[in-house]
């Protein structure tokens, strides 16, 4: 088949960091493409095109990385949202401002579909990623494509940002967020549906451990994004698990980002000999080390999602009100059964009961593989 036969998907994420969710997202949407449309070219413009070449480049057998959208936004010349949209809009429109990445704009002009893949990359916390939507929006003006942003999570917006994000919002064929905050950032100026996360569309057992490196309690906690320090998040997770009398030897820590999940296992390790850390390479080659009846404590998001899937209870824990709140909140709101601990002053009981039952996550599924089929397989 001709390169001219062939559709171009632009897909936009946040891979390559690497980070677990973010790995897991794209491989999501590269291994649903991989079934409906194998021969098409496949793009993910993402910050990392190397190592994401190297952890996912096998899904799709014409999947291509890049970084020119990314570029654009790292290039405005503040980070002021409104600024960022203006530059990355005039960028694309003129690649002669942006002279190093005239290339990628060609090749982003020359796609059927746009877009976005899931996650909490679009908001206040990364004001500059803005630029991703406006860039987006400009190409298509210009060359027709479908647009598409699925799963993502818009809260919380940006400061003075707001209505930028609903004016961008317009411009997209296809509009589906995962949390209830960005729904009603949208739902008064265009058509969106408010779904759940994009990696509900590809759970399985591909993505779990199924030999007996398990433990009955599971721990992810975090050092980035934190509103309380590295040393109370130790103390908050060391007292818990003393109040849980959780046995050394039948206790694990995961990393999702390498080092950024260490800092809090580096100071507690001393406390609990015995203890197995689980690094992210080894949960990349092996699947997430979550089963049913598990007890797990968790600071990251994805890990709340895969754990809950499978069965296994635990407590999330919010160490930032907008941010982690609200994604944590989402998957509560779907019936995960953990419980959200907002509040580190307190210990929470240790739950016993928890997890999607099959019927909640056959219902998910079917929402987003709806959502997949407004998107895909398309061509101008």
């Amino acid at each position: 088949m001709s390169e001219s036969d062939r559709a171009l998907y632009y897909l936009i994420g946040t891979t390559g960091f690497p980070n677990y969710g973010d790995e897991m997202i794209a491989a999501a949407w590269l291994r649903h493409l991989r079934q409906v449309a194998p021969d098409a070219d496949v793009w993910l413009d993402c910050p990392s095109p190397g190592p994401a070449q190297v952890l996912l480049g096998h899904l799709h057998p014409r999947a291509r990385f890049t970084d020119t959208l990314w570029r654009l936004c790292w290039e405005a010349p503040s980070e002021e949202p409104w600024q960022v949209n203006e530059f990355a809009q005039r960028a694309v429109n003129d690649p002669g401002m942006a002279p190093r990445w005239a290339s990628g704009i060609q090749l982003a002009h020359r796609a059927d579909v746009l877009h976005i893949i899931g996650g909490g990359y679009v908001n206040g916390v990364w004001p500059r990623h803005v630029g991703l939507l406006a860039g987006m929006v400009s190409v298509a003006r210009r060359s027709g494509a479908r647009t598409a942003m699925t799963g993502v999570g818009l809260w919380p917006a940006p400061e003075h940002g707001e209505t930028l994000i609903r004016e961008l919002a317009t411009r997209f064929d296809v509009v589906d967020v995962r949390d209830a905050p960005s729904a009603r950032l949208l739902e008064k100026t265009c058509a969106v549906s408010h779904t759940c996360d994009d990696l509900f569309f590809d759970l399985g057992p591909h993505l779990y451990r199924t030999d007996d490196e398990l433990r009955e309690f599971m721990v992810c906690v975090q050092s980035d994004l934190l509103r309380v320090s590295v040393p109370a998040l130790a103390a908050f997770v060391t007292e818990t698990l003393r109040a849980w009398d959780v046995p050394p030897d039948r206790l694990g820590f995961v990393e999702c980002i390498p080092r950024v999940d260490r800092d809090v296992f580096a100071l507690v390790e001393s406390e609990f000999p015995g203890v197995r850390m689980y690094p992210l390479a080894e949960v990349l080659d092996h699947g997430m080390p979550a089963a049913a009846g598990q007890t797990w404590l968790s600071t990251r998001f994805h890990p709340h999602l895969v754990g809950a899937a499978v069965g296994a209870n635990g407590v999330a824990v919010s160490i930032n009100p907008d941010y982690y709140a609200t994604k944590h909140r989402s998957l509560t709101d779907l019936g995960s059964g953990w419980t959200l601990v907002e509040d580190l002053d307190e210990i929470p009981t240790r739950p016993v009961h928890g997890g999607y039952s099959p019927e909640s996550l056959a219902e998910y599924r079917a929402a987003k593989r709806r959502v997949a089929d407004r998107i895909y397989p398309y061509r101008r």
